[in-house]
């Protein structure tokens, strides 16, 4: 199918299998793991997962996230990461457990030129500081986590639209709408201004329905149910 979005859409999640699936369906342009993900898809060497998905896909950005809770640990695991191909990039939240800004070990890493995935971003604070943190020339990405602020409640457009000011603020400033939850969500992000948006597999597998009318819906649910009643053997009218 065609892409009425100019976004790109990345897989998010850590089954290779699905990943591979996603990828089949032509509409996905990169990928991002994290340890949750890793965690539910069974993963039990790192290394080996990761090699493994480069070489299912060597021509796509795949980001892969540190483990470490201290910048030392963290800047030893993304030398590691870095090293595992070009198309690498290279996950750091922006703080740690104790609430520590990572932006100092951001710059750092940045200014040896690894490309950065900077995660579990939720305030335009943490944007900036994200952004400032980058050398200049860089190719990096700001992942904010729009889906888990509207889990709470949140009205997040203008969190979106001050993030992608700060990111025009630096040229390679890649803003990335995380934590997905639905198809619209694309919709918005894209209207939104953002250059990335990670879906998990079982929403991309929906985007086949794009473009469908809101009577096809109506029909399409009726006959859903009507494929359950019948499945049921339920009777009313005994």
């Amino acid at each position: 199918m065609s892409k009425p979005w100019k976004i790109s859409i990345y897989s998010d999640g850590a089954d290779l299998s699905k990943m591979k699936e996603s990828y089949a369906s032509g509409l996905v342009d990169g990928f991002t793991t994290n340890p949750s993900l890793m965690k539910a898809g069974g993963v039990t060497d790192y290394l080996s997962f990761a090699k493994d998905v480069l070489t299912a896909f060597p021509k796509v950005p795949i980001s892969f996230e540190v483990f470490g809770d201290d910048a030392e640990t963290m800047k030893k695991e993304a030398l590691i990461l870095k090293d595992l191909g070009d198309q690498v990039f290279v996950k750091i939240p922006i703080i740690d457990t104790k609430g520590n800004s990572m932006a100092p070990l951001i710059k750092e890493l940045s200014e040896l030129e690894i490309k950065l995935n900077v995660t579990a971003i939720t305030t335009t604070e943490q944007v900036r500081n994200a952004v400032d943190a980058f050398k200049v020339g860089t190719t990096n990405i700001v992942s904010i986590f729009v889906g888990r602020l509207n889990d709470v409640g949140m009205d997040t457009d203008a969190f979106v639209k001050e993030s992608r000011a700060i990111c025009d603020s630096k040229p390679g400033s890649l803003l990335l709408w995380a934590s997905t939850r639905e198809v619209y969500n694309i919709v918005q992000a894209d209207r939104l201004g953002c250059d990335i948006i990670t879906v998990p597999p079982q929403i991309i597998s929906k985007l086949k329905n794009l473009g469908k009318s809101a009577e096809e819906i109506s029909l399409d649910t009726v006959k859903a149910f009507q494929k359950d009643i019948s499945e049921l053997d339920f009777s009313i009218l005994d």
